[in-house]
């Protein structure tokens, strides 16, 4: 990347104002890269390697506390031959995460400060309402912009196209929907009227939806190499391997992420209710207050999927989410528990099954 001054990077009163309490020769640098422990920094005026310190990796407390791409953090420059040492990361103003499955409750970072986050689907057969939801889950929790662009668009006629961007914008109050094409350079002019100086935006979607071949066409250049999807299941393979920042012209910052196959376990409170604003706000007329919203009398909810006023797909998604969310929330205690009890049901419904 060319030099630049940190404010072209991101860099603003927010970031400031954190790194003028700091004492020591620590200077700013964002995160524009992720290789496992090794992370590549970024200053006003030169890019280098560096690896966390014995202090911060002592007080850091959980997967959160690594830097990931997009962070500003705090780094020690000792020579050229030698990576920088991370002494800290500043506070962030949002971040991009995604629960890890199992029965330990971890987090994966995915990026970092970012204001904007584009969710890429294609109109090949990728496009899936409920998928959608899930991302626009992740960008709420995160408190991030989330904005829904669908690639492949010279694949698809014109009015299957507007059909599919109505379906979207109707899931979220206001939210953003553009359909554009890397192969033609249909609709990119759209896309880039999202775009502004000194922002950071972040690529979602699966793999093989167009990420990377977003990136580089408004980049104008070959910035991530791309592989064609499997014309068999319109499937794509994973291409791009590591979390990077790019700087694209005109100042924007861009954020490309592999695809993600599973989006794992989500947040409720400003994730998944925020997404379900309209179940929830139903919910709250249930008669019961602990309404499962399953089988009980005077559900609204139900009601509300009976009269057809919330899509079946839609109910069963933001059910699911729940689902998910009540089991992330357990003790390990309560979970096995839980599965001693599934266990002993699965037993007794075989020796049934035996005995006829």
């Amino acid at each position: 990347m060319d030099t630049m001054n940190l404010q072209n990077l991101g860099w603003d009163p927010w970031f400031a104002q954190q790194a003028a309490l700091e004492q020591g020769p620590a200077v700013p640098a964002r995160v524009t890269a992720v290789h496992k422990e090794i992370w590549l920094l970024k200053t006003e005026d030169q890019e280098f390697l560096g690896e966390a310190s014995g202090r911060f990796l002592f007080n850091a407390l959980s997967a959160l506390d690594m830097p990931a791409v997009g962070d500003w953090v705090l780094a020690r420059v000792s020579g050229p031959d030698s990576p920088a040492l991370i002494e800290k990361v500043l506070a962030r103003k949002s971040l991009l995460t995604r629960r890890t499955s199992g029965k330990k409750r971890d987090f994966q970072l995915i990026a970092a400060n970012v204001d904007t986050a584009f969710i890429i689907q294609s109109l090949d057969g990728n496009f899936n309402l409920r998928r959608l939801e899930r991302y626009l889950v992740m960008a709420a929790e995160a408190k991030i912009r989330p904005v829904a662009l669908f690639s492949k668009c010279d694949l698809m006629p014109e009015a299957e196209r507007l059909e599919k961007l109505a379906q979207a914008a109707a899931l979220v109050p206001g939210l953003s929907a553009a359909c554009f094409s890397n192969h033609t350079g249909e609709g990119l002019p759209a896309v880039r009227e999202f775009l502004a100086p000194a922002q950071t935006y972040c690529l979602l979607g699966s793999s093989g939806v167009g990420k990377s071949s977003l990136l580089n066409s408004l980049a104008q250049e070959d910035m991530q190499k791309t592989l064609p999807v499997r014309e068999a299941d319109s499937k794509g393979r994973h291409v791009t391997t590591a979390r990077e920042l790019f700087v694209l012209p005109g100042g924007a910052l861009m954020i490309d992420t592999p695809g993600m196959r599973e989006l794992g376990n989500m947040g409720w409170d400003d994730g998944v209710a925020g997404v379900f604003s309209d179940i929830e706000t139903l919910a709250a007329r249930c008669r019961y207050a602990d309404c499962s919203h399953t089988a009980e009398e005077g559900c609204a909810v139900l009601a509300a999927v009976a009269a057809d006023g919330i899509p079946a797909g839609r109910y069963e998604n933001y059910m699911k989410m729940r689902r998910e969310f009540s089991y992330q929330d357990m003790t390990l205690y309560e979970k096995r528990v839980k599965d001693k009890k599934f266990g002993k049901m699965v037993k007794e419904v075989m020796k049934v099954k035996k005995g006829r």
